[in-house]
């Protein structure tokens, strides 16, 4: 306990907290759940993965303890900074316990594709997890596209723009590449104790080229595949014997783990064997240190290597190159970079290899010890410059100041959202009213999407709320669909309410028969149903749904990314045939439908709208083909859409739910308004 108190002392003179854990959650939530099943998946290397339930209850107990720490000192309008994947939980604990916190979020570690990364049982709490925070951010684009593909894939949110609606919250993702303290490392080249440390590398070394090999000893580094390809090297080009030196720096990492005590005694054999056959009196090809060294001999270092060999077989960024980069003052030196590495994508001007390709290394090696100084300087230049630009202190500040900006713009939404006042205002706009006209959207409205459209039926409880909306004297309610007029009539045809079918094509008023507002030719149905055929066959879970005056092609249960690739194929295909009709092509919830362009549901609505006046006018819907609708509604009307997103709709609600509360509301009469206050 006194080592407790004094570590608590201690830090609070810093401003910092410390989380205490148990000697079981260092066992299994550190040594286990992180660095058995998280560590080694991330990095695609599934057979290394442990999935124990033992690991993940102690892993959530962390996360908890480290959420109890943070939320007893920070508050609502603080800025909550969360790093790393021994914290996924962390965010939305967080959330929970600080809902209006600006909370943030980054991965240093390789965020896997779906297919790796749907191997996890625990997969959904995590996702669940990381979405507490305001913005995720990755090393790389492709760690954020396939975080956003397993979000589709996984917990089926639709992402536009790096952004996913997770409840009433926009969420932004992006890629934030992880920089140096560039001058730390450039301006350190020059002091007296790295020059001192260069000068006795060179005196053991003597004049030969010096090849550098900078990791903490990890599997996922490449680093025994590396020195087999230094011993090839070696073999195929006898020449450079006893004028070439490759220093292994391995320091150490997870010692407790069972697979790096056992990769370190096999790096040692190998080092051994390989010194054994190719050395000579006078030469040591493999210098293999297993230790941390100081920041004026790891400056030494990289200043004195001519080639830096850095092949992890997966990373997510690594800085070792990026610090062997600003060491080069002279811009002489050579970076080999793995192209697995997050690095790669910044540092182009390194020479790039697959780290699994032996003969790739082997001849990068050849190519870097061969390169013209002149063009050492010009590659090395062009990466410096952008290194320095981007630094350590320009990353932080741009996640920090897009932390910021999410956080106004969700306040922005939340204006529009239907809180407390306005949505007491459109109930007793509604029950002073004498008359009302209630336009309401069907699918993803009133009901939320089905994997099939066929499933998407109303149950009882909403048959009974509207029945009750059209019992109500002085209501008028129409039911706006892309649905056909058979479905509608099966469904919804005996409430009593008005209904409007694919989109506006067909009108059926309270108590009057199916028609049309204009006489629609189809002989264009003809030209594009083949198109539309061709693209189902070849997209795997869609359909083709033809209604009376459309046709549309349906891909919810359709892998997300090939769909989307089709979807856009498809609509280009059918706008080049249909430049010269007046039909147009139309993209929705997890369809393409093509019609006339002046089917729509806001010609149909003016029927009502023009038809009588009205003191109350509500109109909701949830996705393009209502924003035709909002538009020809009055100043006065109340329009109210589903989700987030830019929409001419006066206010936002979250979800479908949330609006039969609405509407149930509506129902509520003043004497029970009273009995139930």
């Amino acid at each position: 306990m006194r080592d407790r108190k004094q570590i608590v002392e201690h830090l609070a003179e810093q401003n910092c907290k410390p989380v205490f854990l148990s000697t079981r959650h260092v066992r299994d939530y550190y040594h286990g759940f992180c660095n058995k099943t998280i560590w080694p998946l991330f990095h695609y290397f599934p057979l290394n993965t442990v999935y124990e339930p033992r690991y993940w209850e102690p892993y959530k107990q962390a996360n908890q303890t480290f959420c109890d720490v943070a939320a007893d000192c920070a508050g609502s309008e603080d800025f909550i900074w969360i790093h790393d994947y021994q914290l996924m939980l962390l965010p939305n604990m967080l959330r929970e316990r600080i809902p209006g916190a600006k909370i943030g979020f980054f991965l240093h570690i390789p965020f896997p594709s779906f297919e790796l990364f749907r191997l996890l049982p625990w997969r959904e709490e995590l996702l669940e997890g990381i979405l507490g925070a305001d913005l995720i951010g990755f090393h790389t684009y492709d760690y954020v596209r396939h975080f956003l593909s397993c979000m589709t894939r996984i917990k089926g949110l639709e992402h536009a723009m790096g952004s996913l609606t997770v409840g009433d919250r926009l969420v932004k993702v992006d890629a934030f590449p992880l920089g140096i303290d560039y001058e730390r490392y450039s301006g350190a080249v020059d002091s007296p104790e790295v020059k001192e440390a260069v000068e006795d590398i060179r005196k053991k070394i003597g004049d030969r080229r010096i090849i550098i090999s900078i990791d903490r000893l990890d599997y996922t580094k490449g680093i025994k595949q590396r020195i087999e390809a230094f011993d090839l090297f070696l073999l195929q080009n006898p020449e450079y014997n006893e004028k070439v030196t490759l220093i292994v720096l391995a320091v150490p990492s997870r010692t407790g783990v069972q697979q790096y005590a056992e990769l370190r005694r096999e790096l040692e054999s190998l080092v051994g064997r390989i010194n054994g056959e190719h050395g000579t009196i006078g030469w040591v090809p493999i210098w293999y240190l297993y230790r941390a060294v100081p920041f004026e001999r790891l400056v030494a270092l990289y200043s004195v290597a001519d080639v830096a060999l850095v092949t992890p077989l997966r990373d997510g960024m690594n800085l070792i190159a990026k610090e062997y980069v600003a060491t080069k003052v002279d811009g002489k030196g050579v970076l080999i970079l793995s192209e697995m590495a997050g690095a790669a994508s910044e540092l182009g001007e390194a020479i790039t290899v697959n780290a699994n390709n032996k003969a790739a290394i082997i001849a990068a090696i050849k190519e870097a010890l061969e390169m013209p100084t002149e063009g050492q300087i010009e590659r090395n230049a062009l990466m410096q410059e952008r290194l320095r630009r981007y630094n350590v202190t320009r990353w932080a500040n741009d996640f920090v100041e897009m932390l910021g900006e999410i956080k106004e713009t969700q306040n922005r939404l939340a204006v529009r959202r239907l809180g407390h006042s306005a949505r007491k205002n459109l109930i007793d706009s509604y029950r002073t009213a004498s008359s009302r006209l209630l336009l309401l959207d069907y699918d993803g409205t009133l009901v939320g999407f089905a994997g099939r459209p066929e499933k998407a039926g109303p149950d009882r409880e909403l048959l009974n709320l509207l029945r009750i909306l059209v019992l109500t004297e002085g209501n008028e309610i129409v039911i706006i669909s892309g649905r056909d007029r058979s479905t509608l009539d099966r469904w919804l045809g005996d409430i009593g309410a008005a209904l409007i079918a694919e989109h506006g094509a067909w009108i059926r008023p309270k108590g009057g028969c199916w028609h049309t507002q204009e006489h629609f030719r189809n002989e264009w149905k003809e030209t594009i149903r083949p198109i539309l055929e061709m693209y189902t066959d070849r997209t795997p879970g869609s359909s083709l749904e033809e209604k009376d005056f459309s046709l549309v092609w349906h891909f919810r249960r359709s892998d997300p990314e090939l769909a989307y690739t089709r979807m856009h194929e498809l609509r280009h295909a059918v706008l080049e045939l249909t430049a010269n009709m007046d039909i147009g092509v139309f993209e929705g919830s997890k369809i393409l439908e093509i019609k006339h362009s002046i089917i729509n549901k806001g010609h149909a609505a003016q029927i009502w709208l023009e038809g009588s006046r009205w003191d109350f006018v509500l109109a909701a819907g949830d996705d393009y083909t209502d924003e035709d609708l909002f538009t020809v509604l009055p100043d006065d009307a109340f329009s109210v859409r589903i989700g987030y997103g830019i929409s001419k709709a006066r206010f936002n609600l979250d979800s479908v739910l949330e609006l039969r509360i609405l509407l149930e509301e509506l129902t509520v009469t003043d004497s029970q308004q009273e009995i139930t206050c």
